[in-house]
């Protein structure tokens, strides 16, 4: 495709039912017709035929019967024959019984260009907003090893092929667009006690700051509290972090193994000798 017109046409093919597959497929293959040409969404029907010289009211008609997967009659297939509609293209609406609205097709590109475009052109501000909103299939420790060390889990889990859960599907697809970004130069940085958003990447000049939810089971509710609790002051030892975000010893532990209690002591006594 080199148009966005033909983006359309793509999207138009893709979501309906005996559009493309062995009907628009066909044609192009076979190059009775091209990708402008084949039927892809249920407005083209309508616009076809009236350009072809049929009344607007059966060209109206027509399209309605096709895209409910009606077929046609034989008085429509007389009057597009009347009006030279080629044969393939009678054939195709007999074969249909699904047809994308061209408007849905133009909204869900129009969304993938948006996409696209930040993707290409704000990378970070595409990564950090992606995993913001997919954090829970986010696997920190997996991008903290780095690049082999992702690439050798992703290796694993594609191993598994069906057998995958509906979780590891997600993580997988997630590992997939951090392993891209990490290809374009992007740094994941680990969780920081004090510079960490509760839920949101953060952009800074080093690389993706990790919320604190990547931490494994820290959610967003306890997250936030811990937010709170920091803009009361510092903390001064684990023990105190525990206490005043209300932590479990759990969270406590995964937040140690990721580094992000360096050093801060164990607890509040004072080493006197």
């Amino acid at each position: 495709p080199q148009t966005f017109a033909e983006l359309v046409y793509i999207s138009g093919l893709s979501h309906g039912t005996n559009v493309w597959l062995g009907n628009a497929q066909e044609l192009i293959k076979n190059k009775q017709a091209t990708l402008m040409e084949v039927i892809s969404t249920r407005d083209k029907i309508m616009t076809d035929l009236i350009y072809r010289g049929l009344p607007p009211k059966a060209a109206f008609t027509i399209m309605e019967k096709v895209r409910k997967g009606r077929g046609l009659e034989a008085e429509d297939i007389r009057l597009m024959k009347e009006y030279e509609v080629p044969q393939w293209y009678i054939d195709s609406c007999l074969k249909i019984r699904y047809l994308f609205p061209k408007a849905h097709a133009v909204a869900y590109v129009m969304m993938g260009f948006r996409i696209a475009y930040f993707k290409v052109h704000y990378p970070e501000a595409f990564y950090a907003t992606f995993f913001t909103i997919r954090s829970n299939d986010f696997g920190a420790e997996l991008v903290l090893g780095g690049l082999e060390h992702l690439k050798t889990k992703m290796k694993e889990l594609k191993a598994k092929g069906n057998e995958m859960t509906a979780k590891e599907k997600g993580l997988y697809a997630s590992m997939e667009v951090a392993h891209e970004a990490m290809l374009r130069g992007i740094r994941f940085l680990p969780v920081d006690l004090y510079r960490s958003d509760a839920t949101r990447f953060l952009i800074t000049p080093r690389g993706l700051l990790m919320p604190l939810t990547a931490v494994p089971g820290l959610g967003e509710a306890a997250a936030r509290t811990l937010v709170e609790a920091r803009v009361e002051g510092e903390f001064y030892s684990v023990e105190d972090l525990k206490t005043r975000a209300r932590l479990s010893s759990a969270v406590i532990e995964e937040m140690s193994r990721q580094g992000c209690l360096q050093g801060l002591p164990a607890t509040n006594q004072l080493t006197l000798f």
